[in-house]
């Protein structure tokens, strides 16, 4: 079992752990052309339309689910990316179930001629940076098991962010 850090080390107040089972159930992103937005992640990703909205919104899902991602037009059709240096969402990050799983969507981003912003290898976890049509930073990754994550004399844990093999990844998709 993982040492949390102290609230203490880091200066923040210290308070009652979040209940275990917590999970992030789904995200919700503005963007400004529903169309591409939809063809990028029903179209590449292989998301499913759950429901839409006329022009105006739309959710998506993996395996039925109610929706993982809504997408919306409401404040920002046609809009732009947010500028550098400005706050918001770093990324979304998309958990897939299998190794294979994962290099069937790198398999899909390629067909797609899609630039990856960046592959890492961090010790708990395999993944994909790229953005989407909208700007919005996109990680596509899978967890190591836990008993191979890698865990300093202290039981602390220790992430690390090296190079991804694609060639390597590629190998493990599923035909």
């Amino acid at each position: 079992m993982l040492k949390p850090i102290s609230p203490n080390a880091s200066g923040a107040p210290a308070a009652r752990a979040i209940d275990p089972g917590v999970r992030i159930g789904h995200v919700h992103l503005k963007v400004a052309d529903l169309d591409r937005a939809l063809a990028f992640y029903c179209g590449v990703l292989g998301f499913e339309l759950i429901q839409r909205y006329g022009t105006q919104a739309a959710f998506v899902s993996a395996g039925g689910y109610h929706h993982h991602i809504g997408l919306n037009t409401w404040e920002s059709k046609g809009g732009s990316p947010p500028p550098p240096g400005t706050t918001g969402l770093y990324h979304v990050a998309i958990l897939y179930p299998t190794r294979a799983a994962l290099a069937d969507a790198l398999y899909r981003l390629a067909e797609a001629g899609i630039q990856l912003d960046g592959a890492s290898d961090h010790g708990v976890s395999e993944a994909l940076y790229l953005r989407d049509p909208d700007g919005n930073g996109i990680e596509l990754y899978v967890d190591r098991p836990q008993e191979q994550w890698p865990i300093g004399p202290n039981g602390e844990l220790q992430m690390v962010t090296e190079r991804l093999d694609l060639q390597a990844l590629l190998t493990a998709r599923e035909t």
